[in-house]
């Protein structure tokens, strides 16, 4: 990477630091983009966190804070000048999620960056059953178009959604049947992107999938559960019928009741039934265990 020239984007810090640095994060204040932007700042790496609230951003050495939105604006294009390697996490859920992927992956391109690293999705497909598996293919589509080098991070869904996911009796509900999800702690999911953005030039137009060490059933993951907490906690296997059903207690538009169903039904369907080498050959550690994942939040009180 070489030293780019500082644009006059807004940020969080004095005038005189002019010098921007050309590895960009977005999502820093999140929990994969935040892990991410941790790692890569204990190697001493310079980074651009590109941020929609500046002032949410973690303080890290190293690292300048740039005002930064997922549209194709004026305002996005010059916080993307002198990027040369963009790590690009999902907008948050939201009807018109994707426009704002295109918007951004185009303001990228106008921009020049060089290499999108961008966290997808595991199965990302038009036709995937997770219904937010779409928008990440169709994400995927538009950067490699763009003509500009790529490198996609497939995730599986978090182990540490499914630690939170028990309601107040101790229940998961869905229709998950039998099916298998191969779990990734989002640790171990930021840690691959932070080995991969230090060292882009190894991944490059390489799709990756990243799991964790073992598929698991939803039996399987409240048995784990039940063991860790030392309470019962209990998997519920719903109809879709029922599933669409018990979720109307959340008022939410369709789009968020098909993205919260097709979780289970992908499940069911055998699509996140994937264990990949990952996370081993990228980092050289093994992946977190879903239970080493409960334990440590239970240890934090989360």
């Amino acid at each position: 990477m070489t030293d780019a020239p500082a644009p006059t984007a807004r940020t969080n810090e004095p005038a005189q630091a002019s010098f921007l640095p050309p590895l960009a994060i977005t999502g820093a204040s999140g929990n994969v983009g935040g892990v991410v932007a941790r790692l890569l700042s204990e190697r001493g790496l310079p980074l651009r966190l590109l941020a929609n609230t500046p002032s949410r951003a973690p303080k890290l050495p190293g690292a300048r804070t740039v005002q930064c939105s997922y549209e194709d604006t004026p305002a996005s294009r010059e916080a993307l000048t002198g990027v040369d390697v963009l790590f690009m996490v999902s907008a948050p859920e939201s009807e018109d999620r994707l426009d704002k992927h295109i918007a951004f992956v185009d303001a990228a391109a106008a921009s020049g960056v060089r290499h999108i690293v961008y966290l997808s999705f595991m199965n990302a497909a038009p036709d995937a059953t997770f219904t937010l598996a779409r928008t990440h293919f169709h994400t995927e589509e538009r950067i490699k178009a763009s003509g500009m080098t790529y490198t996609f991070l497939r995730d599986n869904f978090y182990a540490d959604f499914f630690v939170a996911l028990p309601d107040e009796e101790g229940r998961i509900l869905g229709p998950a049947g039998d099916g298998r999800v191969g779990v990734v702690a989002r640790e171990d999911a930021g840690r691959v992107a932070a080995e991969v953005l230090a060292d882009p030039g190894s991944f490059e137009n390489q799709t990756l999938d990243v799991t964790g060490p073992e598929a698991l059933t939803l039996d399987e993951i409240t048995q784990i559960l039940t063991r860790v907490w030392g309470r019962p906690v209990t998997y519920v296997r719903e109809t879709i019928e029922e599933a669409y059903e018990s979720r109307k207690k959340w008022p939410a538009a369709q789009w968020q009741y098909d993205s919260w169903v097709s979780t289970y039904t992908s499940i069911a369907r055998g699509e996140m039934d994937v264990v990949s080498t990952t996370v081993r050959d990228v980092t050289g550690r093994d992946p977190l265990t879903f239970e080493e994942v409960a334990r440590a939040a239970l240890a934090s009180g989360r």
